[in-house]
């Protein structure tokens, strides 16, 4: 007689089903479904006694069954072009957090800003079937087998801080152009008459924005615009540096750069060159961020909204998912100058009063 087996304490207990918390609450399997998918039509009641047997009985949905079921995955890929760049991190909390509120994740990847590695992550987020991409275009045309792509798994996209018409019209980016020139009219308020500019690629649509608010408020403060005083860096510290070093070596006495990374770059530069900033020239530059207060000088910039910019477009992206003729557009946030020492407006109003002083 073979011997007796004793049950295995070890072992675990089987997972919990929808049907198992339905019993221990005593309703039916359509309203604990319900419960669990967060409809609002269960009574108070007969939700707390469901969610007291989804915490006695350790429940957990079945997510994979549930996407299925659903033709969902509940998770949106995010392309952005330089998680390295300090602007990008707040940008992705902003879409996380709107995506987590609504019950998905986040797939991230980062492009480096080039064509080839951008169409990479798109194939692989499109192959893992994500319900909907966030992208920041990096510059340059599809190619027509990821266009194909696109166009059989009809995903929806919302575009990130860059728009690109041909993919879609969805954005939620911020007013570049009016950042800009605030920039430059501030500059012009401290009394710099030679201003230049060290901006990104005008390929890309920020770098087109910020470059026309740089002309525009020339032309506005009556200024003149030397072509020889603009450089086009790609947004990163390298090429700031480099366009730091050309332009102040044509001595402007005002200058605006496009974004942070490339400020510590003219800012390097300066240094190499014995230029003091806001003595030798004014800066204005665009992000803030709460290290800034730690320059010398403190540097004057223009705020952009990074986290309402990813949680606005998050939104956005999930509303389109939802219904696909939820009516989109660009949507165009708006920033803020915060004015501080580099663009020496306290030297120039000390100047005018010793100048009416005389």
């Amino acid at each position: 007689m073979p011997p007796l087996r004793r049950p295995n304490k070890n072992k675990p207990n089987k997972a919990a089903s929808i049907y198992d918390v339905a019993k221990a609450a005593r309703v039916s399997v359509f309203t604990a479904s319900a419960v669990v998918n967060k409809k609002s039509h269960v009574g108070k009641k007969l939700r707390e006694r469901v969610e007291a047997a989804i915490a006695k009985l350790h429940y957990r949905p079945n997510l994979l069954a549930r996407s299925l079921a659903q033709q969902r995955t509940h998770t949106i890929g995010v392309v952005v072009p330089d998680i390295a760049n300090p602007f990008f991190p707040l940008v992705v909390r902003g879409a996380e957090d709107a995506a987590q509120k609504h019950g998905y994740n986040l797939l991230l990847c980062n492009s480096d800003d080039t064509l080839e590695k951008e169409e990479r992550a798109l194939e692989l987020l499109l192959s893992k079937r994500v319900d909907g991409i966030l992208l920041t275009k990096t510059a340059g045309d599809f190619t027509p087998s990821i266009r194909r792509m696109i166009a059989e798994v009809n995903t929806p996209f919302v575009l990130l801080m860059r728009t690109y018409p041909k993919l879609t019209k969805d954005a939620v980016i911020t007013d570049d152009y009016k950042g800009a020139y605030e920039a430059v009219c501030q500059l012009a308020r401290a009394g710099r008459r030679r201003i230049g500019l060290v901006g990104g690629s005008v390929k890309l649509s920020t770098g087109k924005a910020r470059w026309k608010g740089f002309r525009d408020a020339l032309e506005a403060n009556g200024l003149p615009y030397e072509s020889e005083l603009q450089m086009e860096g790609d947004f990163r510290i390298e090429s700031g540096y480099r366009g730091g070093h050309a332009l102040l070596s044509r001595r402007p006495d005002g200058v605006y750069v496009a974004n942070f990374l490339m400020t510590v770059g003219v800012l390097k530069a300066a240094d190499e060159m014995g230029l003091r900033c806001p003595e030798d020239f004014g800066l204005v530059s665009f992000d803030d961020y709460p290290w800034l207060a730690l320059f010398r000088p403190r540097l004057t910039t223009v705020e952009l909204p990074k986290y309402q910019v990813g949680f606005e477009a998050a939104e956005l992206l999930l509303e389109k998912i939802a219904n696909p003729r939820t009516p989109g557009g660009v949507r165009k946030l708006m920033p803020e100058l915060r004015v501080r020492d580099s663009c020496g407006f306290r030297l120039h109003l000390a100047k005018m009063h010793s100048e009416d002083s005389l």
